[in-house]
């Protein structure tokens, strides 16, 4: 008989801590034991949710994270180049044909290579040993010396 009053006091004290523990979590009330046992309720003063402080430390960190894209960013675009690739190959120049099909003007070393692009095919068309057109002229320039270069050879 003695154990199961026991059992009850600690069950019924134990109860009480977790409504008061509940109810400062999820209220914002602070409980304080008065020296009977019987909890006194002591009320402390809740700050709203938005504030100066948390609105400035949201644009802190929203700033910080947008800066962090913009350096990955870079740092990608800036060391893109993996080792072991060859940097002798670039593409100079292309051309639309169609929607779907393009010329490319390809420098490989010395070389420049004209290539047929389409879907699942690469074809080469043309290989020249001197620079067709130097790296770096605009698309425009690239169409009417292409024409020219063809001109000339279909010439002889």
């Amino acid at each position: 008989m003695r154990v199961r009053s026991l059992a009850n006091v600690v069950l019924r004290r134990l109860s009480r801590v977790l409504v008061m523990a509940f109810l400062t979590v999820f209220s914002g009330l602070t409980f304080a034991v008065e020296s009977d046992g019987v909890p006194a309720v002591v009320t402390r003063q809740v700050t709203g949710p938005v504030n100066a402080g948390s609105v400035m430390q949201l644009l802190a960190g929203l700033i910080l994270v947008i800066a962090l894209i913009f350096l990955l960013g870079w740092l990608v675009k800036r060391y893109s180049g993996l080792p072991g690739q060859n940097r002798a190959l670039r593409v100079v120049a292309s051309l639309p044909l169609t929607a779907r099909e393009r010329l490319v003007l390809v420098q490989a070393g010395d070389q420049q290579l004209l290539l047929g692009v389409a879907p699942g095919r690469v074809s080469l068309l043309k290989s020249y040993d001197e620079s067709l057109i130097e790296p770096g002229v605009a698309m425009g320039e690239f169409a009417s010396r292409l024409q020219q270069v063809m001109s000339r050879k279909e010439a002889e």
